[in-house]
């Protein structure tokens, strides 16, 4: 099995020696309403940069209007705002990416972030406002962030919601701002805020219509409700159930994106960069033997798979930003080589050399066989890699089309203060 893997990759693979090398990858992009930009760690440079370039040329190229990240939607909304000129108080995005202080503050507050945010603002201010490009995130970890945000807006437009906000948010105040603990208090002792924070989601998404849509006002509203309500759900049901937390997790996603498309009357295109455990199909993975879904799989069940272009990453060696533990301070660690067997070591035994492989009807059959493909979190030990860091994927079937870069280098992470864990 090894040997035909490595004479596959060979036979279908194509060398990548700069971003001119990324136009197999364009090309096999066509109407696609989605494209979803992997990554096998959160502290690789190449990743990003490519990522980088990859969703430049969807933009000017293929017409995408947003990018949606693995990130808070409190802090890209800064992002939002800067590349669209609604912020008047940051001049650099080295200022706006401040506001990623929530651990693990590497994935954002970088430096290759802040060049892609720059490329951005300048993008956007020769596009008439209908066509500029957005920024937006989309996971589920904000819960007190939303709530400052919906609480902020509804003082400022003096709307009638404020004092029903100001009650259900109450319910959270013994908790201190630490999810943990209001995790365990709502699973083991039933003391919940979910009748709270569901009613004020559902007031607020009934009275959409009477919030103006100044810079997107409504729909920050509504998405921060959004993620107080599955927050809520999320942290009361990680304690109990890893498997259905992590589903809550990913569907809350979906459920973003397809808010996002709603507010742009399904007129808009996005382009998804999260980690691979999230992109690419969790049914080409054990994950499905838990009972585990991931965005990837969700988008082509909803949309159809020829809606939908996943591109997973991976590397066989370098380094990376990560930390021994979580909420530990983030350190470059030495990523070794991939293990004897793993795809990305038959990506390197097939030429150790970076390569871009295009999964297609000539060849999809040949990588539709379980191998260990690496996946690096933000806590990570190198050292015991091998005990729980291979995800067996039928590549294939996971990925529309695959980058491989022999030896990376570890993500350049700006100084940002942490408010809390």
């Amino acid at each position: 099995m090894e040997k035909m893997f490595v004479e596959a990759i060979r036979d279908f693979a194509v060398p990548f020696g700069d971003f001119d090398d990324l136009d197999v990858c364009i090309r096999e992009i066509g109407q696609q309403k989605f494209v979803l930009l992997g990554e096998s760690s959160h502290g690789t440079s190449e990743f990003y940069k490519i990522r980088a370039e990859l969703s430049k040329r969807l933009i000017k190229e293929k017409g995408f209007t947003f990018i949606a990240v693995e990130g808070d939607w409190p802090a890209c909304q800064q992002i939002n705002q800067y590349i669209k000129g609604w912020d008047f108080k940051n001049t650099h995005a080295r200022d706006v990416v401040q506001a990623f202080n929530r651990w693990p503050t590497w994935m954002w507050a970088n430096e290759e972030i802040v060049d892609f945010i720059e490329w951005l603002k300048q993008y956007n201010q020769s596009q008439p406002r209908e066509k500029q490009v957005g920024f937006y995130g989309i996971d589920v970890y904000s819960l007190w962030e939303s709530m400052d945000e919906i609480l902020m807006f509804l003082k400022k437009t003096k709307a009638p919601e404020l004092e029903a906000a100001r009650d259900a948010f109450a319910c959270f105040e013994p908790f201190n701002r630490q999810p943990e603990k209001y995790g365990v208090s709502a699973a083991f002792y039933n003391e919940d805020c979910r009748n709270e924070v569901v009613k004020l989601l559902t007031d607020i998404c009934l009275k959409r219509n009477n919030y103006s849509e100044n810079e997107e006002s409504g729909l920050n509203l509504e998405v921060n409700a959004i993620v107080t309500a599955n927050a809520e759900n999320y942290y009361r049901t990680m304690v109990v159930d890893s498997t259905e937390s992590w589903n809550i997790r990913d569907r809350h996603m979906v459920e973003v994106l397809n808010r996002i498309m709603s507010f742009f009357s399904n007129k808009a295109k996005g382009i998804v960069w999260e980690h691979n455990t999230h992109v690419g199909d969790a049914r080409a993975t054990d994950m499905a033997d838990e009972g585990m879904v991931n965005v990837g799989q969700i988008l082509r069940e909803q949309e159809g798979a020829e809606q939908v272009y996943i591109v997973g990453f991976g590397t066989h060696r370098g380094s990376v930003i990560a930390a021994n533990q979580w909420g530990d301070n983030f350190k470059i660690m030495i990523t070794p080589p991939a293990e004897a067997g793993s795809w990305e070591d038959l990506m390197y035994k097939a030429g150790a050399f970076n390569k871009v492989l295009i999964f297609n009807d000539k060849n999809k059959e040949l990588f539709n066989h379980p191998i260990g493909h690496r996946a690096i979190g933000v806590v990570y030990s190198p050292k015991y890699e091998h005990l729980g860091n291979y995800v067996p994927s039928r590549m294939s079937k996971r990925y529309d089309a695959f980058i491989y870069i022999t030896n990376t280098k570890a993500l350049r992470p700006l100084e940002v203060e942490s408010a809390f864990l």
